[in-house]
């Protein structure tokens, strides 16, 4: 449900369960406000900001899967069931969001594209912070992340600063 998957396919992958303090922090990301809780407006506020535009026709069907209490919201413990029915993060959840940062579609993260992307999710970190970032991550010392560093750094912690 908080894949950028169609769903097709979603047993055949690998799953990382991430720990409640990682769930929080992923779940804080969407809760732009900090009441609690996640509005349509600020799901769809996440999407945009990631290049997933194309997915705001489905928030519709989202939020009845996972608004339990049918509030119109989605609260953390709404967020962190809804994620287990899910079976974690599938490897394809990796890839898309790999391809979210990418957004040159080169199979790269620069630290640019890296600075760019945590822009629009509204994150106050640096250029230097992006590179120290993208250093902690490049294994291979390219200056880059590559998809096998990335799936490391994501399976690892999904902190993002």
């Amino acid at each position: 449900m908080f894949s950028f998957g169609d769903g097709q396919n979603a047993g055949l992958f690998p799953a990382y369960q991430p720990n409640s303090a990682e769930m929080k922090k992923v779940f804080n990301k969407f809760d732009s406000n900090k009441d609690g809780k996640i509005s349509p407006e600020e799901y769809k506020a996440i999407l945009r900001a990631i290049g997933k535009e194309h997915i705001i026709k489905d928030i519709g069907k989202i939020f009845k899967v996972a608004d339990l209490d049918g509030d119109g919201f989605i609260d953390f413990k709404e967020f962190v069931e809804v994620h287990k029915k899910e079976g974690g993060v599938k490897t394809m959840d990796i890839q898309r969001a790999f391809q979210a940062f990418d957004s040159n579609g080169d199979g790269k993260i620069s630290t640019e594209e890296v600075f760019e992307l945590l822009k629009r999710l509204g994150e106050k970190c640096s250029r230097q912070d992006c590179r120290k970032m993208v250093r902690a991550v490049d294994a291979n010392g390219d200056g880059v992340i590559d998809m096998d560093e990335f799936t490391t750094m994501m399976t690892r912690t999904m902190t993002l600063c």
